[in-house]
């Protein structure tokens, strides 16, 4: 009987040990998540009378994190953008089935249809030919799936990855324990696919990475923070290929303690370098000072 107590000791740890790695995961999302809305409120963001100017010829999507959705994600920088003259649209994915809210939690795979049907959405109600994307977290890695292998890579001029987590993250290594906890991974696997698809080594990454980490024709801007405690390590996010710029916000202001969350959801400086990356002709340098542009 020996044998199979260490077998039942870790059954019974699997599901704590999937509950801890949500619990870091779920860092991503604020805490007025439970006040989300089914759409944006009316402060000029899913406008879609709104028609791209001449200055900035293509509609932003902005794109959310796991146990994000499509309000609570840009409450600062969707009107950041807005108060730019940029025509701005936000959308949900990964939706899972009796959990409301908190969305980005199914197969990373099948968000990128999502996003792939909402970008043309958008297209059409702007009549532009592009859109530039920016996402935050799993927001900024999943676009590059669709951009990959579903022909986005003709619709979209710019992609910028606020804390992307391109080739997967450790939390922290706590996925390293995963070994140790046999049925762990199928659990994650079953209950948040879009969690699972995001640790480092999954097969979903394997194949999105396979080949190379962009596609030609999209410019790739990657915004990261060294006090990431989410996408670790943080040079992880980093892209390799060309039409890439790779920047450490601390670089732009060594001041700035932004870590995963805030730079998403409340850092100006991260904002100001999203907007030199949508609009690099007109870009001005970013430093601490730009928290009071």
């Amino acid at each position: 009987m020996l044998p199979w107590k260490p077998r039942r000791a870790w059954k019974h740890l699997a599901r704590p040990l999937a509950a801890l790695l949500l619990a870091a995961a779920a860092t991503v999302v604020p805490a007025t998540a439970a006040h989300a809305q089914s759409a944006a409120p009316s402060s000029g963001w899913n406008d879609y009378s709104c028609k791209p100017s001449a200055a900035h010829p293509r509609p932003v999507v902005l794109v959310h994190g796991t146990f994000g959705n499509s309000v609570d994600n840009w409450l600062a920088l969707a009107p950041y953008l807005v108060h730019r003259d940029y025509c701005v649209f936000s959308l949900d994915y990964g939706q899972l089935p009796g959990v409301p809210l908190f969305n980005g939690l199914g197969h990373i795979d099948k968000s990128a249809e999502q996003l792939a049907g909402f970008v043309d959405k958008v297209l059409a109600a702007t009549g532009a030919p592009k859109a530039d994307l920016v996402g935050h977290s799993q927001g900024g890695m999943m676009p590059r799936w669709y951009l990959k292998f579903l022909g986005g890579a003709s619709k979209v001029n710019t992609l910028v990855g606020i804390a992307p987590d391109n080739h997967g993250t450790t939390l922290l290594g706590l996925t390293a324990l995963l070994p140790y906890f046999p049925g762990a991974g199928d659990l994650l696997n079953l209950a948040t696919p879009g969690l699972a698809d995001q640790v480092a080594g999954s097969p979903f990454l394997a194949k999105l990475n396979e080949g190379g980490d962009t596609v030609p024709g999209v410019h790739y801007t990657v915004i990261a923070s060294k006090y990431d405690e989410v996408v670790t390590p943080y040079r992880s996010q980093f892209l390799n290929g060309p039409d890439v710029d790779n920047v450490l916000i601390q670089d732009k202001c060594a001041l700035d303690l932004s870590e995963h969350v805030a730079m998403g959801l409340t850092d100006r400086i991260t904002y100001h370098e999203v907007v030199n990356a949508l609009d690099p002709a007109h870009a001005t340098p970013t430093t601490c000072l730009s928290v009071i542009g």
